[in-house]
């Protein structure tokens, strides 16, 4: 246990050092197997854990999704979601916030990125929100919030991750993930109601009609088609979660052709942005799963089991307490590196627990619930100080609105998210009811 620790100081200078992460945990990996082990049996490791990732078939799933979403983001799908969200709650003090929300969550059910979501909705929904006297805390808050809903709502890449890291079924969680998702948006719109009449000036009255194209109408009915297809398609036994994601980007390819956002440009566009998101995300995998394989050898889970055997408190305060070590790791850690990280540790650990005789008694149920409340906590991280990675991609795209400010606006959104992990701690069944 001990090397694990040393391995855990040693990951996080490496990290402080600005070594990128994946290659952090595949040097840590790899010299602590060879100090308990041999390099021999490190190296083999190391090359195993690259064949077994790129020549995965259930791992092709992730770069088709990802094309899903590149293909739709060059569509203009997120144009007609936010103008037809606007058309519907512009009457409402705070109504463009709130539309950026909504719009935020549609396009969440076809993007499945958190940061595509708000680096897209940034660019379609800051401009009118800054034209009618919106603040920039509330216009970039909204947009940074709203893109957290990428990662729940699905299809979402990191509850694909999590579910080929637990062997959980991959349906399972997008069917889990919808309501918690939905609620998501609800405290979100409940956040801006609340944040406008406490200041007022941050969001002026609109008035006027704001109309829609016949193209936009199309545009969302597309939208809600190719979500209705491929969570009915998996949900039904139709299709698996591969073939659902081939069957989503050839479909996105196609409204990306009607809604006439389609060119050869584009779609050179959309499969580099591709490759180089599913290269990040295989280094990733590759790295955890040395490094978890180091810590697993070490007996860090085995170790940690044992600890909190004996400590004898309660099931529910042994999860509180993964949360809190969450939160903490969110404000230092990159969001899929945090999973790709911890689950190996602390799946083991939570799948061992005694939840009593309801809906969680069933260990299937245990693991989604689990993965839900994984997302959910590395949502929050996505917009929490220091790191914040949807702040800092919003930033880099306003580069004239400091990072203060977004922060600042993403507040009401953050507290927002605390009452709604706690409503999902509450009440598991909220995540699993459509599961029953």
């Amino acid at each position: 246990m001990i090397e694990s620790l040393l391995g855990f100081v040693a990951l996080f200078a490496l990290s402080l050092l600005r070594v990128p992460i994946a290659f952090s945990m595949i040097i840590v990996g790899v010299a602590g197997f060879a100090f308990l082990r041999n390099w021999q049996s490190s190296l083999t490791l190391l090359s195993g854990s690259v064949f077994d990732t790129v020549s995965s078939f259930t791992l092709a799933v992730i770069p088709l999704f990802i094309l899903m979403g590149n293909l739709l983001t060059t569509s203009g799908v997120s144009d007609a979601l936010f103008k037809m969200a606007h058309r519907a709650l512009y009457r409402l003090h705070g109504g463009l916030a709130m539309a950026t929300i909504v719009a935020c969550g549609g396009f969440s059910a076809v993007c499945g990125s958190s940061l595509a979501t708000a680096a897209t909705m940034s660019k379609v929904a800051m401009p009118p929100m800054r034209d009618v006297g919106y603040s920039d805390s509330l216009a970039s808050g909204s947009i940074a919030a709203g893109g957290t809903l990428g990662i729940l709502i699905p299809p979402s890449v990191i509850l694909i991750i999590y579910g080929l890291m637990t062997e959980a079924n991959i349906g399972h969680l997008f069917i889990a993930g919808i309501i918690p998702g939905l609620i998501g948006v609800l405290f979100y719109l409940a956040a801006v109601f609340i944040y406008v009449r406490i200041n007022p000036g941050s969001a002026p009255r609109e008035s006027g009609e704001h109309p829609v194209t016949t193209r936009d109408f199309w545009g969302v009915m597309s939208v809600i088609a190719l979500f209705a297809i491929i969570m009915a398609g998996i949900y039904g036994g139709v299709f698996t979660p591969s073939e659902a994601a081939g069957i989503g980007a050839i479909i996105s390819l196609l409204i990306s052709v009607f809604m006439g956002g389609f060119t050869l440009d584009k779609l050179i566009r959309a499969g580099i942005d591709t490759v180089r998101t599913t290269a990040m995300i295989f280094a990733l995998i590759i790295a955890a799963e040395v490094f978890s394989n180091f810590v697993s050898f070490a007996g860090l889970p085995d170790a940690i089991l044992i600890w909190v055997e004996s400590l004898e408190v309660s099931t529910y305060m042994v999860i509180l307490a993964l949360i809190v070590i969450y939160v903490l790791l969110g404000a230092v850690l990159e969001s899929l590196s945090m999973i790709l990280l911890t689950v190996p540790i602390f799946y083991p650990l939570v799948s061992s627990l005694d939840f009593g005789d309801g809906i969680l008694s069933d260990p299937d149920m245990v693991t989604v619930w689990f993965g839900i409340i994984v997302v959910v906590v590395t949502e929050i991280s996505l917009i929490s100080p220091p790191i914040g990675l949807n702040v800092f991609v919003l930033k880099s795209v306003l580069q004239d609105v400091d990072l203060k400010t977004i922060f600042k606006g993403v507040t009401p959104f953050w507290i927002a998210d605390i009452f709604r992990l706690i409503l999902l701690l509450s009440i598991p069944s909220l995540s699993l009811i459509l599961l029953l």
